[in-house]
C-alpha cells in the first residue's frame, strides 16, 4: 500500500513537471516557453543561429539570459536522462526548426511519445532514443513519418526483440537515415541450435 502511494505521488510529480506552459507561452511566446520547459527539466538547448548552449546544472540552476532570445526558435534540444514524457511534447510542438533531439536514457519516453514525434517530420534530422527502457518494437514503426531523419540512435533498448530485424525494417522505412544500434546480441541461432551466425 505504501509503495502504491509512493508510486502515485511519483506519477503525479512527473505529470506536473510535464504540464503545458500556457501562461509562459502567452507572456513570452512559444520559443521562450519551450526553452523554460527544457531548463526546468534539467535539459539543454541551442537557439537557431547561436553557437552557445543553455543548460541547467545538476541542481536545476540555469542562466536566465535565454529570455533575451524572444522569437528565436530552437534548433537542438538535449533532454537526455530527464523525465520528459508524451505530455511534455506539447511544450515543444511549435518548434518547427528543430533539427536534433536527444532523449538518451529517458525513463518516460515510450511508444506514445514516439507516435507524437510526427509534429517534427519536416525538420528533424537527428534523433537519439538510446537506453530508453519503455520503447518497444511496435513503437518504432511510428518513426516512418520522420522522412527527413538522417541519423537515428536506438542503441541498448531493452524492450526491443529481434534487433537485427528491427534495424533492417527501419533501414527500409528510412533509406536515407544512418541507424546506430549497439548494445545488442546479434547472434542468430538456426532452428535446432546447430549453427550460429554472427551479424
Amino acid at each position: 500500500m505504501l509503495l502504491s502511494w509512493r508510486g502515485q505521488l511519483r506519477r503525479k510529480g512527473i505529470m506536473r513537471k510535464n504540464a503545458y506552459y500556457d501562461f509562459t507561452q502567452r507572456l513570452y511566446g512559444s520559443d521562450i516557453a519551450a526553452a523554460f520547459y527544457i531548463l526546468s527539466l534539467k535539459g539543454g538547448f541551442r537557439f537557431v543561429g547561436q553557437s552557445d548552449w543553455f543548460r541547467a546544472d545538476q541542481r536545476g540552476k540555469f542562466n536566465w539570459d535565454f529570455l533575451n532570445h524572444k522569437d528565436t526558435p530552437l534548433e537542438e534540444v538535449d533532454m537526455s536522462y530527464t523525465v520528459i514524457n508524451y505530455r511534455g511534447l506539447d511544450n515543444l510542438e511549435g518548434q518547427q526548426s528543430l533539427r536534433t533531439l536527444a532523449l538518451r536514457g529517458c525513463p518516460e519516453v515510450d511508444d506514445w511519445f514516439l507516435a507524437r514525434l510526427h509534429v517534427f517530420e519536416d525538420s528533424l534530422e537527428e534523433l537519439d532514443i538510446s537506453h530508453c527502457p519503455r520503447i518497444t518494437t511496435g513503437g518504432l514503426a511510428a518513426l516512418r513519418n520522420l522522412k527527413g531523419l538522417r541519423r537515428l540512435d536506438l542503441s541498448s533498448l531493452p524492450g526491443i526483440s529481434s534487433p537485427g530485424l528491427v534495424v533492417i525494417l527501419l533501414e527500409e522505412m528510412l533509406p536515407q537515415c544512418q541507424i546506430i544500434a549497439t548494445g545488442y546480441d546479434y547472434s542468430i541461432k538456426q532452428h535446432g541450435g546447430e549453427e550460429e551466425v554472427q551479424r
